[in-house]
């Protein structure tokens, strides 16, 4: 007999986060852009948890967003800047003040965010020109990823969660936005591992690990991994004396 699922969060009804979730306003709007894997087969993954955790955010499936009228909507609306959280060297950093309040000219901040693998991201964005021409912001990390049942594929790369986590850090101490629980995202992000971890020590159960989840400190990346952060650009070297 399949057990009952609440159909908010996607977890089994004796498992419910719902209860313990408390949306948070903010004057951003984040549009969470989902992988169709992502959003079939990984329903309890962190972005639809962060979605239920953002007031103001929504979640469209896709991969050619170009088609998706809503997302449109959204991008051509007047009253909105919209912006596509992506690095790379033309990105404006928002953990250093790239982008001021004043430049919104009171027009509403919507962040787009690309929820899915790596590879998979790279490849929505591909397919959808129109995110393409967006501004694109990023930021600076406080902290490696959280992450303890995944591996990350390189220093730098965050989960969904994680990475609403640091733009809301970053929004708030640029002045464009406020953080009301700046402990609820990570506090969810570690009971809901805590509990995947120890269903994972349960030999009872289906989700059975004989080797436990390494720790990221134990975790080696081969350096042929591709690179999807960009390196940090070398300090210029100092002048030679003559």
């Amino acid at each position: 007999m399949s057990r009952l699922t609440c159909y908010r969060c996607f977890w089994p009804q004796s498992l419910c986060w719902c209860a313990s979730i408390t949306p948070m306003p903010t004057r951003t709007r984040f549009v969470f852009l989902m992988h169709p894997k992502e959003f079939k087969h990984e329903k309890a993954g962190t972005g639809r948890l962060t979605h239920l955790c953002l007031g103001n955010s929504e979640i469209h499936m896709g991969l050619n967003f170009d088609a998706d009228g809503a997302v449109q909507e959204l991008i051509t609306d007047p009253a909105n800047f919209p912006v596509l959280v992506y690095p790379g060297p033309a990105a404006r950093n928002l953990t250093t003040g790239a982008l001021a309040p004043a430049e919104l000219g009171g027009r509403r901040l919507v962040l787009f965010l690309l929820d899915g693998t790596w590879s998979g991201a790279r490849k929505m964005l591909r397919l959808s020109p129109s995110l393409q021409k967006l501004p694109r912001v990023m930021f600076t990390p406080t902290a490696p990823s959280r992450f303890l049942i995944k591996q990350q594929p390189q220093d730098g790369c965050l989960s969904t969660l994680e990475t609403a986590h640091e733009l809301l850090l970053a929004l708030t101490s640029s002045g464009l936005d406020t953080y009301p629980l700046p402990a609820q995202l990570l506090d969810l992000f570690a009971r809901m591992q805590a509990f995947q971890m120890k269903c994972a020590a349960d030999p009872a159960l289906a989700g059975y690990r004989r080797r436990a989840f390494r720790t990221p400190e134990q975790r080696v990346l081969s350096p042929n991994r591709r690179r999807y952060i960009p390196a940090p650009s070398a300090p210029p070297a100092p002048p030679s004396e003559k």
